[in-house]
């Protein structure tokens, strides 16, 4: 069988550490296999695609800006469609198949770090509308939260995401979250600001009494709003976890083999972070 390769398919491309993450799973089940690092423009997403078979490749992992261009561009399962957008492709033959697992590994990384955060969950507040946001939305109402309250700059794109899930998602803006966040039990951020290179986000938390706050982002493994939230005291759960979650799924469609996340894995991409 010839060596096969899988990638991360992102625009800039240079932050993300799925690379060490799976080439670390690679190693440890000794595998002909490479997982790569792919910077590509939004324009010439649909081509890479197309190549993707020529080039080795036998699945990618696709993130900012790609999820929703994914999900058009391939066969997608149901959860993927139900979301909206697409993380994760896999070759079935010919046919090039998505599905999402930011949904697994958002849920799975606030079970671990912050067990019962669902508990009686009456009011989340989820920062951002694209692609990850999605994701973090559809969890949420699975886990049966009352409502989940989506601030986005732009208003249409969260209105867009209560035409997709329902009533209980309810459009709001940056300017709501003094009112929205005191009664909040869980504050999720799911977009860019305050990654390495990006704008920093513009939150206050103080008035905020029991809420778990989560960042999906995870460079820096501490982002100004974590640093903000443990100050106060408040139970929080990085991006990084949500990473290695999602991470397993995706490697066992490629593979064929189910990895684990283990304290060494989390401790080698922790020193990786530090580095930068």
């Amino acid at each position: 069988m010839a060596k096969r390769y899988v990638c991360i398919i992102a625009w800039p491309a240079g932050h993300s550490r799925s690379p060490l993450i799976h080439n670390y799973w690679i190693k440890q089940h000794g595998l002909d296999a490479e997982y790569k690092r792919e910077a590509v423009p939004p324009h010439q997403f649909a081509e890479f695609l197309a190549r993707m078979p020529e080039r080795g490749y036998v699945g990618a992992n696709c993130t900012v800006p790609h999820k929703e261009a994914a999900l058009k561009l391939s066969q997608p399962d149901e959860r993927a469609q139900a979301v909206g957008a697409a993380n994760c492709l896999w070759f079935d033959g010919t046919t090039l198949r998505s599905t999402n697992t930011d949904v697994e590994g958002f849920l799975a990384n606030l079970d671990e770090s912050a067990p019962g955060w669902d508990r009686g969950l009456k009011s989340a507040v989820v920062l951002g509308a694209g692609g990850g946001a999605r994701g973090v939305v559809f969890g949420l109402l699975s886990r049966g939260a009352e409502a989940v309250h989506v601030a986005n700059r732009t208003r249409e794109r969260a209105e867009a995401l209560r035409a997709k899930f329902g009533e209980r998602v309810h459009p709001a803006s940056f300017d709501d979250l003094p009112k929205l966040l005191p009664g909040a039990g869980l504050l999720v951020n799911a977009t860019s600001l305050g990654m390495v290179g990006q704008p920093p986000l513009p939150v206050d938390l103080a008035g905020a009494k029991s809420l778990v706050v989560t960042d999906i982002v995870y460079a820096p493994l501490e982002t100004e709003l974590l640093a903000q939230a443990r100050k106060l005291g408040l139970r929080t759960a990085d991006g990084l976890g949500m990473l290695l979650h999602q991470a397993v799924r995706g490697f066992q469609l490629w593979f064929g083999v189910k990895p684990k996340v283990t304290p060494e894995l989390r401790a080698l991409v922790e020193a990786d972070l530090k580095k930068s």
